[in-house]
């Protein structure tokens, strides 16, 4: 690979508000933005200009009714959608730009203009159910992403690995009878919104394509890589995506304010070169990361610029620190690999 890597970003994001002191706030990325611009990064990536999603292409994953709602919104002071979650007078339009920025990054991965890329966007998705809002998310960016691939491009092999924090149960429910597109996600577990348990596999023809690996709070670095590369790899190998996509949370930061994982941003890296490498085996390099949570400001912004710098390959996480990372003894880590290997061993040749 080259390197070349492109970014989403655009002030309109800053303008969705989510109500006083809420953790999903505009600072989150405008301290991106700011890394972004400072003279070590600037001018390193190439720009992708967002562009609003249409309604047919909402429409892929979420309900008429509930993209009408949402639209009712428009101009509206406040209007909460659930507990956590709420509009502002831009809301709409704006969450329109978080999903329409995803499919113009796989456009941009698509047509060879760049390597891979980052969409930092907001509000983030993969809590979006068919029909409602949840968790600080409004549609789900990364699942109308995955459907733009499967109609504009005939893919028939969608890849979405979510490291996020807390369980994407929009982006499971989406495709948990679809084959084409296998969902894994490592998250904390019981926690917020209470999904993600080791038997939830799929449905039908989608049986096996769901994979959950829950984890209690305190797993770090090398839980993480352990479980990516013992479950992840090999069953990657085996469906071989033609794209990856990554609902790229990072409140699985060891100082997060809303979670009890212990990753940090070279944590984050090693998980990106993992990613990147089943991306290169498999499709060509194309990979698509999409922001969800991360909520400590200052570990947010860390994490990221380690993630872009695996993904422009300033940096190359290596292969001899990753394995020492996996040899890492942690009898919690393997007992959970244990119980996934064994879930979905009728689906996959582990």
């Amino acid at each position: 690979m080259s390197g070349k890597t492109g970014i989403v970003r655009d002030n309109r994001y800053l303008r969705h508000s989510s109500g006083f002191a809420h953790p999903e706030s505009p600072e989150r990325l405008m301290a991106i933005y700011a890394m972004l611009d400072n003279s070590a990064m600037n001018r390193k990536f190439m720009g992708i200009e967002p562009r609003e999603a249409t309604h047919a292409e909402i429409a892929t994953i979420h309900s008429t009714a509930y993209i009408d709602f949402v639209a009712g919104t428009a101009g509206q002071d406040c209007v909460m959608l659930d507990p956590d979650t709420a509009t502002g007078p831009e809301t709409y339009a704006i969450a329109k730009l978080a999903a329409g920025g995803v499919c113009n990054s796989i456009d941009a991965v698509m047509s060879g203009s760049v390597d891979n890329a980052f969409a930092f966007v907001r509000p983030p998705g993969h809590h979006a159910e068919r029909g409602s809002a949840a968790g600080f998310c409004i549609f789900n960016n990364v699942a109308i992403g995955a459907m733009h691939a499967v109609l504009k491009y005939g893919m028939k092999k969608v890849l979405i690995v979510d490291w996020d924090l807390h369980h994407g149960n929009g982006t499971q429910h989406s495709f948990y009878d679809d084959p084409r597109i296998l969902y894994f996600s490592t998250h904390q577990y019981p926690y917020y919104p209470g999904t993600g348990a080791l038997d939830e596999i799929g449905r039908g023809k989608g049986k096996g394509y769901t994979i959950n690996v829950p984890l209690q709070g305190g797993a770090g670095d090398d839980a993480f890589v352990k479980i990516f590369r013992r479950i992840l790899v090999p069953v990657a190998e085996e469906f071989k995506p033609e794209l990856v996509l990554v609902s790229a949370g990072f409140d699985i930061y060891f100082q997060d304010p809303l979670g009890s994982m212990r990753v940090t941003p070279e944590g984050f890296a090693a998980l990106t070169r993992i990613l990147l490498t089943i991306a290169d085996h498999c499709c060509c390099g194309r990979l698509v990361a999409v922001l969800e949570g991360g909520y400590n400001v200052r570990g947010l912004t860390g994490s990221a610029k380690t993630v872009l710098q695996e993904m422009s390959d300033e940096t190359c996480f290596a292969e001899e620190e990753l394995s020492a990372l996996e040899q890492v003894k942690n009898e919690d880590a393997s007992n959970v690999i244990k119980k996934v290997v064994r879930k979905i061993n009728p689906y996959w040749g582990l």
